[in-house]
């Protein structure tokens, strides 16, 4: 216990000597740099911003009360990272639900390693540390390789090392990307898995991936039944094509269905009859699905 006690007091005297003007590190070579750089601090929590290169843009509001609940019984276990950006000012390079659930309960100070670090190296800690998370979905961690290749020049072969992924992993995640919007943000909604999604990939027209994608969701499809279902569109028999051109749909309709599509979130169908009327008709996969849609409905009135 005595041991704990001075590991604190170690840490709240770091922050004593960040707090005086005098001693305000800048870089890795300053007066007093080394008592702090690398050394477990208890910072202000009103004197840290959030990380403008986070990755992650969703937080479960009941994940971070649980989160809470568990700092608040047990404390925080592990230490979040911030970078120095000026007197007082420090960004969070990773950590960002403890330092959030931290804010929730109102706690004055939170124990971080403290890091010198200019904005491309903090851009990739933080896109390197989201990605070794167990709790993404496959969409986040694609985008967090994208932007270490736009953002940091990073090869797939220096990710791979990086992340230590293997570089067919990598190039899996980052195909996924070329799936429609809606499909990645069914993806990233849990609707489908990233095995449905790669199934997907080998459909070129984006059109064709919403429609077996409604199929998905509609008859509760497996990996295997949708790796099927591609595998037959890929390459059909010639009976089935047959079929599938004599409903064809008129280019005006062609035209504008996308905007729907986009619209409610859904791939919109479309039947047209040889005297020129149509139905649409809109799916839907829940209660809350069917109540998202009602209010962009009564929004457009």
């Amino acid at each position: 216990m005595a041991k704990a006690n001075k590991k604190q007091a170690l840490g709240r005297g770091l922050s004593a000597l960040l707090k005086d003007p005098e001693n305000d590190i800048k870089s890795a070579q300053d007066k007093n740099a080394d008592k702090v750089i690398g050394n477990i601090i208890e910072l202000d929590l009103s004197f840290i911003e959030v990380n403008p290169f986070q990755p992650r843009t969703n937080f479960s509001e009941e994940s971070l009360q649980e989160l809470a609940s568990s700092i608040k019984e047990l404390g925080i276990i592990q230490p979040i990272t911030v970078r120095k950006i000026g007197h007082n000012q420090y960004q969070l390079v990773s950590g960002e639900r403890r330092f959030r659930a931290s804010k929730l309960l109102e706690l004055e100070t939170i124990p971080a390693y403290v890091r010198i670090a200019n904005d491309q190296e903090s851009l990739e800690m933080a896109l390197v540390e989201n990605i070794q998370r167990q709790d993404l979905d496959p969409i986040e961690i694609a985008l967090s390789y994208q932007r270490l290749i736009d953002e940091i020049n990073l090869t797939q072969e220096q990710m791979s090392e990086r992340v230590g992924k293997k570089r067919s992993t990598i190039t899996n995640y980052l195909r996924l990307l070329k799936l429609d919007p809606i499909i990645q943000t069914g993806m990233r909604d849990g609707f489908i898995s990233m095995g449905h999604g790669r199934a997907l990939i080998a459909i070129e027209d984006t059109s064709d991936q919403l429609d077996i994608y409604e199929k998905i969701l509609t008859k509760k499809l497996s990996v295997r039944e949708t790796e099927n279902i591609v595998r037959n569109h890929n390459s059909p028999n010639p009976e089935t094509s047959s079929k599938q051109t004599e409903g064809t749909v008129p280019t005006f309709i062609k035209s504008g269905i996308n905007s729907f599509s986009e619209y409610f979130g859904h791939k919109i169908d479309v039947k047209v009859s040889k005297n020129g009327k149509g139905k649409i008709t809109i799916p839907f996969h829940s209660e809350e699905d069917f109540n998202r849609i009602k209010k962009l409905v009564e929004g457009a009135k």
